[in-house]
């Protein structure tokens, strides 16, 4: 991936997308990209909607799923990373489960912006903008048992028990897993982990 930004580079702020399924390693992958490029990161997870609005609307129990989060606001950021100058965006706090507004500062200098998320490639309910906004996305792809094994224990980690952590991994997160997956064919390239 580093070797695509250097042969691509342009005058212009170089945003890539890194996509994939719940538990596919995409923030490992992104965070490791931008640290080794002097990257800036952007995780999408910073636009879940907030978890009373969650429940105001009937979807605190499938958060994660497409209209769970703002994706205007989030296309938006995509936006004014484009025009350029500082960019404030919200990150997320994986222990108390909601967005903290503008706590990532993307400088005017940073030349090249590292975006991660599920729904970079969904072309329905308002994300089909994201992809026209980002120079390459790359799908991450990993052995389903892997995957899950890792998102199973990323739950109980942030204190789910095992069965509340197995029952929310196959039900809301292999639902959203099946529609990013489908996603795929509209990456620019693939990586497959083993």
């Amino acid at each position: 991936m580093a070797a695509y930004l250097t042969e691509t580079a342009t005058p212009r702020r170089r945003i890539l997308g890194i996509a994939g399924e719940p538990g596919a390693g995409k923030s490992t992958i992104a965070r490791d990209l931008a640290t080794q490029l002097g990257a800036a990161l952007l995780p999408m997870d910073g636009y879940h909607l907030p978890q009373v609005r969650l429940v105001e609307l009937g979807r605190r129990d499938r958060m994660g799923a497409p209209d769970t989060f703002d994706v205007d606001g989030f296309v938006g950021t995509l936006r004014e990373l484009r025009v350029g100058g500082t960019v404030h965006a919200p990150s997320f706090d994986r222990e108390t489960e909601e967005a903290v507004g503008d706590s990532i500062v993307i400088p005017p200098e940073a030349e090249t912006v590292i975006v991660e998320g599920n729904y970079l490639l969904l072309d329905s309910g308002g994300w089909g903008e994201v992809a026209a906004l980002l120079d390459a996305v790359f799908f991450v792809e990993v052995d389903h048992g892997i995957r899950l094994s890792r998102l199973i224990a990323r739950h109980e980690h942030f204190g789910k028990t095992p069965d509340e952590a197995r029952a929310w991994s196959l039900g809301p997160d292999e639902a959203n897993a099946r529609l990013i997956r489908a996603t795929a064919a509209r990456a620019d390239h693939v990586i497959r982990l083993p």
